[in-house]
């Protein structure tokens, strides 16, 4: 069992990669004293907001650390330590962020001043920003995991198909738990705060003031800056984070239940598994990253860029699958059991390949409804020309269009990895698909920078030449992003199946039979309208509080410009920090109620209703969150890149037209609208899903008890994992 010990060391090489990466952005020019000040500006203010957040957030883990080791305490198949791995899930969640933040605010500088020289020296910079938090939270994730497996199995004395065994993976999703819960409210603050500060910088700078974006004379661009910190980065690591651990847990708590004949790793081949996927993705990951380059002459263009990025992840993708198959088939036996479903080795590594071709199909697909030049923006463009409204129409319809196809792959996705190995091909399908996460969130965070990057430049007014190649990087920054999280809810997607399999075996084996859960019930039916509704007045609160930020936001912008003497012709000094402090109080305030809606809700439901209700609530929330994610981010994206193709000009009806246009502002208007639907609502349903189901995992042993009756009482005794595996061999 001494591979175990290899989960955190994949862990620590991710974070000593991280620390090397760390120091070479360090150690790159950060321009002249007017770019410093501004980067510095703009990093005491993401401080400023992650410090009150964190500080929030701790009264929080603090009771719901409380309450978690009180009922672990009084359940056989739990421990009070779950309030431990709970805290320590929190812990390096928000450290996840913190990392993030910390070198974007490194970054954001050094790449405009990098564009000062090449595109090329720029995207090095960003890129290498990008990967440190890349790598720093996979690291963490893979090292929280390993070493808390590690420790608990050591503390329970576990050994495979043994109750102390279902009591260390069952510890083990409080770590899942806090992870989620920390995600959950950083990637909602966040996206609060930086919405608010982009609507409201645009809506009277560019809109009514006729200024560019990032215009020092604006009063809210230092809280546009902050934004792309705190909500793309630091809201963003912790998001992925989050949704790293879970999917792994998902595949290690069906894992437990797998049984495996001539397993020669104790019977725990099904649980390392998806560990050591995750800790070798790592590696694959940093191999890829050295894939991400362009020629120092290359020309101005988004293609190169997006090439390059392409070639790392693709490079990552195609090492994962080769890696894989060696893997499963060194560390599986031939014949696996769950449930009573039988299924092979081969068909682990069918079901991982299946995770990867829908991961690669999602990014084609995003990147197809949302890049520039697609058939999609364009529509948005042409239905410019005609005002605002037929632009707000466009956008709508290309965002309802886009989740067609996702849908389909989504469903081929789940239909053949059961098919290739039952629920746990869907789980290690989407461990599989998050195993080059590393890459995939580096490729993801480089876009914040280069937006930052750009900002410094055009406050500093530094040439032309240089906004046009942080320009280019951001432009591809926003195809990339909204890839990534196209990525990231199809993950959620499969996780969310794989918990909601998890949570069904839990419940049933504390004597709560589970095996048919009928949706003609009523009481089912009406948890699954409820479910199927939690996404859309979660997205209502968010949007909205996106919406109340930012009209408080005009209106102090507003109010400088007419009392500020001075401040349009550059000789008044904005107060910046008023806007700042906008925006890091409506987040913090507003944050509150969505977050508290996606942990109650579901043991509410649970506890007066039934296990077999959360159920239904699970499934309704699960596909209508599904949806909703990709609709919005889709939406978002689309806007925002039919927006920038007005920067070069773009052809209507025989007629070029560029900034400053009728149909520019028009664009300017559809952006503003997309904005909390791609940075704020759409990225947190994939947290949201994933969380209501972990907390439904966590307090499946108590409803189990507490609802259990003649009704539902286990008729017979499941078979013990020895006999499951005699009737495999007997049947042979």
């Amino acid at each position: 069992m001494s591979i175990v010990y290899l989960i955190p060391l994949f862990g620590l090489i991710a974070l000593l990669f991280t620390a090397v990466q760390s120091a070479w952005v360090s150690r790159q020019d950060a321009g002249n004293e007017k770019m410093t000040e501004i980067a510095r500006h703009i990093a005491e203010g993401a401080m400023a907001f992650l410090k009150a957040e964190y500080k929030i957030l701790t009264y929080f883990v603090i009771i719901a650390a409380l309450l978690l080791g009180y009922m672990g305490a009084s359940h056989e198949n739990s421990d009070w330590t779950i309030a431990v791995a709970f805290v320590i899930g929190a812990i390096f969640s928000a450290l996840a962020g913190f990392i993030g933040m910390r070198i974007a605010t490194k970054a954001n500088v050094r790449t405009a001043q990098a564009a000062r020289t090449s595109l090329s020296k720029a995207l090095k910079v960003s890129f290498t920003g990008g990967s440190v938090m890349g790598m720093g939270v996979a690291g963490l994730a893979v090292l929280g995991l390993g070493g808390l497996f590690i420790v608990l199995k050591a503390y329970f004395g576990a050994e495979a198909g043994t109750d102390e065994m279902i009591k260390t993976i069952e510890v083990l999703t409080g770590f899942s738990l806090g992870a989620e819960s920390i995600a959950l409210f950083a990637r909602v603050g966040g996206g609060i705060y930086t919405k608010a500060a982009d609507v409201g910088a645009d809506l009277v700078g560019k809109v009514e003031a006729g200024i560019p974006e990032d215009d020092p004379r604006n009063p809210a661009t230092i809280a546009d800056n902050v934004g792309d910190n705190v909500g793309d980065v630091a809201g963003m690591g912790a998001d992925l984070f989050g949704s790293y651990v879970a999917t792994v847990l998902a595949t290690m708590v069906l894992g437990v239940e797998t049984v495996s004949a001539n397993d020669n790793f104790g019977g725990l081949a099904p649980v390392l598994l998806p560990m050591l996927i995750a800790g070798i993705g790592i590696v694959l990951s940093i191999i890829g990253t050295f894939f991400v380059r362009i020629s120092e002459n290359a020309g101005l263009s988004t293609a190169a860029v997006q090439k390059a990025l392409n070639l790392g992840n693709w490079g990552s993708i195609v090492l994962t699958a080769v890696v894989a198959w060696f893997l499963v088939n060194w560390i599986l036996p031939e014949t696996l059991v769950l449930r009573g479903y039988e299924f092979t080795k081969g068909g682990v590594f069918g079901a991982i390949i299946v995770g990867l071709i829908v991961g690669t199909l999602m990014s084609i697909i995003t990147e197809y409804y949302t890049a520039m030049g697609k058939r999609p923006v364009m529509s948005i463009i042409r239905q410019s020309a005609t005002g605002h409204a037929t632009n707000i129409i466009g956008g709508l319809a290309v965002g309802m269009e886009s989740t067609l196809l996702p849908t389909i792959v989504l469903a081929g996705g789940i239909y053949g990895s059961y098919a290739f190995a039952g629920l746990y091909g869907v789980a290690i399908a989407a461990a599989g698909m998050m195993a080059t996460t590393a890459m995939q969130l580096a490729i993801d965070a480089f876009g914040p920078i280069a937006d930052n990057a750009g900002g410094i430049a055009e406050m500093s007014e530094l040439p032309k030449d240089v906004r046009e190649k942080t320009d280019i990087l951001d432009a591809v920054g926003n195809t990339t992003a909204a890839t990534g999280k196209g990525f990231a809810i199809a993950s959620a997607a499969l996780t969310a199946l794989a918990l909601f399999a998890a949570y069904v075996g839990v419940v049933g084996a504390n004597g709560y039979d589970m095996d048919g859960i009928n949706i003609y019930k009523a009481d089912v039916l009406a948890g699954l309208f409820i479910g199927g509704m939690i996404p859309f007045i979660f997205s209502s609160l968010a949007i909205r509080a996106v919406g109340e930020a930012a009209m408080a936001m005009v209106e102090e912008v507003r109010r400088q410009f007419r009392t500020i003497p001075g401040i349009m012709e550059g000789t008044g000094k904005p107060e910046y920090d008023k806007c700042v402090a906008i925006s890091t109080e409506a987040s913090i305030r507003k944050m509150m109620v969505p977050g508290a809606i996606a942990i109650l809700s579901p043991i509410i439901i649970g506890f007066l209703l039934g296990p077999e209700v959360l159920g239904g609530f699970l499934a309704g929330a699960t596909v209508s969150g599904v949806l909703m994610g990709m609709f919005q981010n889709n939406a978002g994206g689309a806007w925002d890149n039919a927006k920038k193709s007005f920067e070069k000009g773009v052809e209507i009806n025989g007629e070029v037209y560029y900034k400053k246009s009728e149909p520019h502002k028009a664009s300017v208007t559809g952006d503003t609208v997309g904005d909390p639907f791609k940075d704020t609502s759409g990225p947190s349903m994939n947290i949201l899903i994933k969380l209501m189901s972990i907390v439904s995992l966590v307090i499946a042993p108590t409803l189990a008890g507490l609802h259990g009756n003649s009704d539902h009482k286990s008729s017979a005794k499941k078979k013990a994992p020895t006999e499951q595996v005699a009737q495999v061999r007997s049947a042979k």
